[in-house]
């Protein structure tokens, strides 16, 4: 960002998003400050010129922006108040987790109790395209500090959608993105275990798909993973159980009838509860 004054920004949280995430709003000239409950992942970002803190209230310390990437609602909000006595009085907050309707409404809440400027921004995108800066940042909030988050956005990711001037917007957007993602996999690795299952190669599954209409680049990824037998976690089963649940929570409160979307997290808990819960979802096959 090229602000005559490098901003000060505490990122909390810094796993497989949240760690590109503070790496590249560092290389844009920010000074950034990050915390994780897990010390080691946030020291490991020391030599990328970022600032490891002990605590979310060491980390926040006269920050002009919090960025939270934390796993839900109650961890960010753990962390938030934590952190409350050393904010400052209307600093702006970021919060890019993806934490669902009732969750985000909480956040937007306690944002208003400690005087904070609050942006409701999950963001589409995984550990790959975070790392490269390729975010999609679905962004809800006030309009007149705008000016200033966009360069935080556009630090981290190539497109911010602006979704609604209130919080909760984007975080109800953020589900049915989420359940397209979901079932995208969950069929894709159907797909391939039917296949084998009726004694046909997996691959001509893929070699048929490939260069048509259905073929992606999410679908090559995926497909490659499962095929290649590497769950290396771009997206973990537990964040997809944890996601899925908020997909299905939200459509209950709703009145939309889901079926895909409660035999998805069916088979998202199937596979954590077999130990998979470290493992990119793409492990829906092993379910």
């Amino acid at each position: 960002m090229n602000t005559e004054t490098p901003l000060t920004l505490a990122v909390l949280g810094t796993g497989l998003i949240g760690a590109p995430v503070a790496r590249n709003l560092c290389r844009r000239g920010s000074n950034v400050r990050v915390w994780n409950r897990t010390a080691a992942k946030a020291q490991a970002l020391t030599s990328d010129g970022v600032i490891a803190c002990d605590s979310p209230a060491e980390a926040v310390q006269g920050a002009d922006i919090i960025v939270t990437v934390l796993k839900d609602a109650p961890a960010v909000q753990a962390a938030m108040q934590i952190a409350a006595p050393a904010l400052r009085q209307g600093a702006i907050w970021l919060q890019l987790s993806t934490v669902g309707i009732e969750g985000a409404g909480a956040l937007a809440a306690l944002a208003g109790q400690l005087g904070l400027v609050f942006y409701d921004a999950p963001v589409q995108g995984t550990r790959q395209p975070a790392e490269m800066a390729q975010l999609i940042i679905l962004a809800s909030g006030p309009v007149a500090q705008r000016d200033v988050v966009q360069p935080v956005f556009d630090a981290i990711g190539k497109r911010t959608l602006w979704v609604s001037e209130q919080a909760g917007a984007s975080s109800r957007l953020k589900l049915a993105l989420n359940h397209w993602a979901f079932a995208l996999t969950h069929g894709l690795a159907e797909s391939l275990a039917l296949a084998r299952g009726l004694g046909v190669d997996p691959t001509l599954v893929v070699d048929v798909v490939s260069g048509g209409p259905m073929d992606s680049g999410y679908f090559q990824a995926k497909a490659a993973a499962i095929l290649a037998d590497n769950y290396a976690a771009s997206f973990s089963i537990a964040n997809a159980a944890k996601d899925a649940r908020l997909v299905a929570d939200a459509a209950a409160q709703s009145g939309v009838r889901m079926d895909v979307a409660l035999a998805g997290l069916a088979r998202f808990e199937r596979a954590l509860a077999a130990g998979h819960g470290d493992k990119d979802m793409a492990a829906s096959y092993l379910a």
